[in-house]
């Protein structure tokens, strides 16, 4: 039977590494706007997608109600 060996290793054993930049996240503000600019998108898409199953949901509901008038 094949047994893999785990090697514990310690932190003061961890050799630091560099940080890589991404091009864009050079910048905190700049990132930090993008991700306001992102978040307020969803939440613009959300609130026009509410709005818009809400207004089929009562458009269905009092379509649904309506009788024909007799005379």
């Amino acid at each position: 039977m094949d047994r893999s060996k785990i090697k514990v290793v310690k932190r003061s054993e961890v050799k630091p590494t560099e940080k890589v930049n991404k091009g864009k996240m050079d910048n905190p503000r700049a990132s930090a706007r993008e991700m306001v600019s992102t978040v307020t998108d969803w939440v613009a898409d959300f609130k026009e997608r509410k709005t818009v199953e809400t207004k089929i949901a009562i458009e269905t509901l009092l379509s649904a109600n309506r009788q024909p008038r007799e005379s």
